[in-house]
């Protein structure tokens, strides 16, 4: 099968699109034929080395296929199913082996492609939003990269719980986008300082939670824009890792709250994976939430899409489409 994998740490130039053996399952597991798979800051991090595993590593979290055969003692699934999944690692293939119980049925109408790229960021939209601080009626949400795709998710979430949502962007036009998924406020970066803006537009008090995926460049400020007692959701490092820092920062700043979470803690059994990923295909069902698909690549051309990713240059979805 084609797969597009690494031995080692780096840039783009590390990526290798080449021939690896087709995986069998074994107990628990299935074998998947992967039609889309979806391009994520997480793929970037195991490519560069920020987050480890042992090589040769298929990159890919998330993708959506048909189960070609199951290993023994799978009961929840079978052979010519429409499935899709979140947080196993191994999606930029033809094929790949996923445990049974992580996977969950496509409902009809709703295609790989949708599906594909809506698993892993929908369902980080929803633990946020429900789980990590549950936004209630009235709450104030500052949320980093709205016009992402990731932050679109987050900013119709956020709606659906009837919160208030201030965006960051880096352009106007981004702005825009972030204003079409929800914000009812948007901060363009480039001009704006965003803590004195989001002071400004709270009269001075400070948002609730700022869900931040962007790390290093945003962090001080994303602080200092929090209420009294109020939590930084950091779950994501576009720009970087964030640096040490000592905890009486937190106390000092408002005896703040802060939490460093992912995904795969949220959906850790399959009760609650199948809680979030029916909530996130019921909100695709509904209208909603629309998923925006900025491109699809081929999977030979897994390069370009971390480029394009990393410049931070994209407004919604990237994929990949599996020959």
């Amino acid at each position: 099968m084609k797969a597009v994998f690494i031995t080692g740490p780096g840039g783009i130039d590390k990526l290798r699109y080449d021939d690896l053996p087709v995986p069998e399952p074994g107990p628990g597991q299935a074998l998947v034929k992967l039609h889309f798979t979806g391009v994520n800051f997480i793929d970037v991090y195991f490519r560069t080395g920020l987050y480890k595993a042992p090589p040769p590593i298929v990159l890919g979290m998330e993708g959506a296929g048909v189960v070609e055969k199951v290993g023994a003692g799978v009961t929840e699934l079978a052979a010519g199913d429409r499935v899709a999944y979140a947080m196993a690692r191994g999606s930029y293939a033809e094929y790949a082996v996923v445990p049974a119980w992580q996977l969950v049925v496509i409902p009809p109408g709703i295609g790989f492609d949708v599906a594909a790229g809506s698993m892993l960021q929908g369902m980080t939209a929803h633990y946020l939003t429900h789980s990590t601080y549950p936004l209630n009626p009235g709450d104030t949400a500052l949320v980093h990269a709205a016009a992402g795709g990731a932050g679109q998710w987050i900013v119709a979430a956020a709606k659906l719980r009837a919160a208030r949502v201030i965006g960051t962007t880096s352009t106007a036009a981004k702005a825009e986008t972030a204003r079409t998924a929800g914000c009812d406020e948007v901060i363009n970066y480039a001009e704006q300082d965003f803590e004195v803006e989001v002071k400004r537009l709270t009269d001075g008090k400070g948002v609730d939670v700022v869900y931040d995926s962007v790390g290093k460049s945003t962090w001080e400020r994303s602080l200092n824009s929090l209420r009294q007692r109020g939590m930084m959701v950091s779950f994501g490092n576009a720009s970087g890792p964030v640096d040490p820092f000592s905890p009486l920062v937190l106390n000092q700043k408002g005896s703040l709250y802060l939490t460093r979470p992912s995904l795969g803690n949220y959906v850790a059994t399959r009760e609650e994976l199948l809680w979030r990923a029916t909530d996130v295909f019921s909100w695709l069902r509904d209208g909603h939430i629309k998923l925006q698909i900025h491109a699809t690549y081929p999977l030979s051309e897994a390069g370009r899409a971390h480029s394009d990713l990393e410049s931070r240059k994209t407004t919604g979805k990237l994929l990949l489409a599996i020959p």
